[in-house]
């Protein structure tokens, strides 16, 4: 490590503990601050640890917390982003928080990436493993179309040629380019092939080699699944990890095997499902024996904001984080699964944290919460009206419709008439909503 270097390490974390010490702590200005001192300096801090990053539209932070459960099994030295700051200086931060490494000893590092920020940290990073979770359109003004997305990823992958990639064979996007990595995927084969069709608003069902609409024998959600082009051959590759059962989907957890191996994770959806075999799939490829990976798992806790459970006054409340079109979707169909009355909290924020457009509710199926047992709904947030309108036009009753400042927002549980809430929130939205609550003493 450099003179520079060293001095950047010191005062990011010098930094880190006045943050800690006198606030509620900071995830990225640690890293900030180094890296303005020694632009290079996560290269010095990755050097002792094998890398593996994690980076797609929906499911990161899940997926990551299941890996680091599952390695923990095995190494024990695991390092990890655990708050989701996903971007250059809070990668940094995680590893100025990291313990000094035994001598001679190597850890492991399970990293979520935003995909954004992969060129800024992959040349420093050199990762051992890439896991490419999916693709979805998400926030437009920071991204694009999911062409450009993939752009971000496989041009990260490029940088580093000998790199494997671990994708989600069910995504067609994710065979469409020739890499020099070695790739190994993972998917769904839990169902006899038969027929069936997107939905007509699916993105991303072209073929990648001759643009004409590929066909489904198998369809998991979204455009993901066993996938075929009548018209040039491409279809979906050899599955090297595969879910070939579900045993049980319900409000609180998810039950499924993949192979000959049952296991269950705390958390509900088909979307939780991929996250926990992209998890085991990584565990596998570093050498954990399926049995360790099924005691890691039952040993994950719920992310937060992603389906986190608390309680107000005795009201069950159900917390997770929306911020595109079919992560919504799978959303409303989670909240499906229970048949309770239950009152609803939309809270829609335009930062830039959560993409600044948000047309992209108007794609969102919210037309299926119409048919739910929804006793209120109260919308919240800077784009409250615009929320409030894509209620009404989904079909709930406009009397039952309700605006709040976010302020109010605890106190509008405390005081709801049904022992089940559920709330829905943009990134920015979750993160103000569980500060108010550590407020008030409901989440630690």
């Amino acid at each position: 490590m450099t003179i520079r270097s060293s001095i950047a390490k010191s005062i990011g974390q010098l930094t880190r503990w006045g943050l800690m010490t006198f606030t509620r702590g900071g995830s990225s200005l640690p890293g900030k601050i180094a890296t303005t001192i020694a632009p290079d300096i996560l290269s010095s801090l990755a050097d002792d640890y094998d890398v593996i990053i994690i980076t797609g539209t929906n499911g990161k932070t899940m997926t990551t917390a299941l890996t680091v459960h599952a390695l923990k099994q095995k190494y024990d030295y695991v390092l990890t982003n655990p708050t989701g700051s996903n971007m250059q200086q809070g990668i940094v931060s995680t590893f100025l928080a990291s313990p000094k490494l035994p001598k001679g000893q190597r850890g492991v590092a399970v990293l979520e990436v935003d995909e954004g920020s992969l060129k800024h940290v992959v040349k420093h990073l050199q990762p051992q493993l890439y896991v490419h979770t999916n693709i979805f359109r998400d926030q437009m003004d920071r991204y694009g179309e999911i062409y450009s997305i993939y752009k971000l990823m496989t041009d990260a992958a490029k940088m580093t040629p000998t790199a494997t990639i671990l994708a989600n064979g069910d995504s067609p996007l994710f065979q469409s380019t020739e890499l020099p990595n070695p790739t190994k995927y993972f998917g769904f084969d839990h169902e006899e092939l038969q027929d069936v069709m997107p939905h007509y608003n699916t993105d991303g069902i072209l073929c990648p080699h001759c643009h004409h609409i590929l066909n489904y024998k198998l369809l998991t959600y979204a455009n993901l699944g066993h996938y075929y082009c009548q018209h040039c051959g491409f279809e979906r590759p050899e599955l090297d990890f595969k879910i070939t059962q579900i045993d049980d989907l319900n409000l609180t957890e998810s039950s499924f095997t993949i192979e000959n191996t049952k296991l269950t994770i705390p958390v509900a959806g088909l979307y939780n499902i991929y996250n926990a075999l992209a998890a085991f799939s990584v565990a596998r490829l570093f050498d954990v024996n399926p049995e360790a990976i099924v005691t890691g798992f039952k040993q994950a806790e719920r992310v937060f904001g992603r389906q986190e459970f608390f309680e107000i006054n005795e009201k069950k409340v159900l917390l997770n984080l929306v911020k595109n079109p079919v992560g919504l979707n799978q959303v409303i169909d989670l909240i499906g699964l229970s048949d309770e009355k239950f009152t609803l909290i939309a809270i829609l924020n335009n930062r830039y944290a959560d993409g600044t457009d948000v047309s992209w509710i108007w794609d969102g199926n919210y037309e299926q919460l119409a048919s739910y047992p929804i006793k209120e709904s109260y919308t919240s947030g800077m784009k409250t009206t615009e929320m409030t309108l894509r209620l009404k036009v989904a079909g709930i009753d406009p009397a039952s419709i309700h605006e709040v400042n976010e302020d109010d927002i605890i106190k509008t549980i405390e005081n709801c008439q049904t022992d089940y809430v559920h709330i829905l929130a943009t990134y920015t939205a979750m993160l103000d909503i569980r500060s108010k609550l550590i407020d008030k003493g409901y989440l630690k």
